[in-house]
């Protein structure tokens, strides 16, 4: 391992990243909350600045991935369907292999500009995660129990709710509903199976009643939907914990640009046609997997500078202090403040892990554990 390398697995640098992220977070959800007293008197100027605000949070995790451990990402896309890229509303459908998959969509978020604005389909356990989800909460997102008879309405009312919406933005949904593995892969064929659908080799069967509900709420103020393939070189495993080690990954994804109005109206009929959809995926997979690429051509989307200038902001305003503070307590020479701040910084390192594991894989949803007689409703 290099120096560099070295440097960026340490805990004292992860102990900064968290301090940042934190202390940002928490001061930032305050002023979010304060923001609530627009909502009556200026619903979308309340709505621009929360994007805003939004972004300070995430674009620090973008800048982790892009600026930190340096992860590359090349799309293969049609030129001219990349002109449009950030220009327009769309929703954009991800596969749901790797623990960073929701990380490489921020990502493209943010190379085309739009990432303050952007949305998620996400389970509702994550509404109570501190940041993130409180952040989630005054920005907008569509949070679902994964159970539809409770989400139908819900779902489709907070859809609803973004026509009107005054930034541009990528409505991020993972159709498969949780992450791949090999057990819940056996278990969506074998739903397949039983539906009379083809089987998938790279995905679990998609569940399309959220997907129909988007389309559907969202005609007429979205353009396309971008069909987004991800997959990494060299078999590469990607985490979180490895994006906050420094450790570089190399990123590939195929994007299709599709009008919503080549997307069939009627339930029944957007349902196969996301069926078909994930069929052509599989195969996309199949062809990588084979061959190390996917088709159109490779285009590179340029960093932008905005995340780390906006990390560099927080931990300017944020680390003086923080030292200051700390030269004071070891000058102190209390025992029992020294070791109150060991137990802050414990617990804060520990509440870290515990939302970088609400991203790990063998964390994920408790899918085909309890029902699966139930036959994954979609």
């Amino acid at each position: 391992m290099d120096l560099v390398g070295l440097l960026k697995s340490q805990f004292l640098c992860h102990l900064v990243f968290c301090y940042v992220f934190i202390a940002s977070g928490l001061i930032i959800n305050t002023i979010q909350l304060c923001t609530l007293v627009l909502w009556p008197i200026n619903k979308q100027l309340f709505r621009k600045i929360n994007c805003r605000l939004s972004y300070c949070i995430s674009s620090q995790l973008v800048m982790l991935l892009e600026w930190w451990s340096g992860t590359e990402c090349t799309l293969y896309t049609d030129p001219q369907a990349y002109a449009k890229y950030g220009k327009e509303n769309a929703i954009v459908i991800l596969n749901h292999k790797f623990e960073i998959d929701f990380l490489c969509g921020w990502s493209l978020a943010e190379r085309f500009g739009v990432l303050g604005g952007s949305k998620v389909l996400a389970k509702k356990e994550l509404a109570y995660v501190p940041i993130i989800g409180w952040m989630w909460y005054f920005t907008e997102m569509v949070f679902c129990t994964r159970k539809w008879e409770q989400d139908r309405k819900t779902v489709a009312t907070s859809l609803m709710h973004l026509r009107d919406y005054p930034e541009k933005y990528f409505f991020l949904i993972h159709c498969e509903g949780t992450r791949f593995t090999e057990k819940k892969h056996q278990i969506s064929m074998q739903v397949a199976q039983a539906k009379g659908l083809p089987s998938l080799k790279h995905h679990l069967l998609p569940r399309t009643k959220g997907f129909v509900v988007a389309v559907r709420s969202l005609r007429n103020v979205v353009s396309a939907v971008y069909d987004c393939t991800l997959n990494f070189r060299n078999n590469e495993n990607p985490t979180l914990l490895g994006v906050l080690n420094g450790k570089k990954y190399h990123a590939d994804m195929y994007v299709r640009r599709i009008p919503l109005e080549d997307i069939p109206e009627g339930e029944d009929q957007c349902s196969a046609w996301l069926h078909k959809l994930y069929q052509e995926k599989d195969a996309f997979q199949e062809e990588y997997y084979r061959t190390g690429t996917f088709p159109e051509s490779p285009l590179v989307p340029p960093w932008r500078p905005w995340t780390l200038v906006n990390w560099l902001f927080w931990a300017s305003l944020l680390l003086y202090p923080f030292f200051q503070f700390l030269v004071r307590m070891v000058s102190s020479g209390s025992s029992l403040t020294l070791a109150s701040f060991v137990l802050v910084v414990f617990v804060a390192s520990m509440g870290v892990r515990w939302m970088i594991g609400v991203t790990e894989i063998d964390k994920g949803s408790a899918y085909g554990n309890f029902n699966s007689k139930q036959k994954q409703n979609d």
